[in-house]
């Protein structure tokens, strides 16, 4: 069994996608538009612009992210109460992995050394996904 992350960017899911392309290396895997639903849409929707993202997978490193541009209401996404946790090799790929997720949005703790890691930081990228970037310590 595994949890997979499922992010709704109300209406923002290609521009997501292609910042997590450049920023962290992600890989897009699945990508379906509304107008490629083969079923109509339910009569309790509201319409929705067909080109905008229905479902995404991407993938950073080993693992899977979910995407969807959602209902597309405000074109403001909401992420509260969550963080992406992304585990980088060494101080120097944290370093590039934060400045990354950083571009545009709101440093909350600048990386720097902690008593659990030589590198760890957080960080509200420009659609306000908040990611905590962190070196593992090793074991003594």
């Amino acid at each position: 069994m595994q949890v997979q992350p499922y992010l709704m960017f109300d209406g923002r899911c290609e521009e997501a996608l292609e910042f997590y392309k450049k920023a962290v290396g992600a890989q897009v895997t699945v990508l379906m538009r509304f107008k490629e639903n083969p079923e109509p849409p339910r009569a309790d929707c509201a319409p929705i612009d067909g080109n905008k993202v229905m479902h995404s997978a991407f993938t950073i490193g080993e693992s899977t992210v979910m995407a969807s541009d959602g209902m597309t209401a405000t074109g403001k996404p909401v992420f509260q109460g969550i963080s992406l946790s992304l585990q980088a090799k060494d101080e120097a790929d944290a370093k590039r992995l934060f400045d990354g997720l950083g571009n545009g949005g709101q440093v909350q703790m600048p990386l720097g050394k902690t008593f659990f890691s030589p590198a760890f930081g957080m960080v509200a990228d420009r659609f306000g996904v908040s990611w905590m970037v962190v070196v593992m310590q090793e074991a003594a």
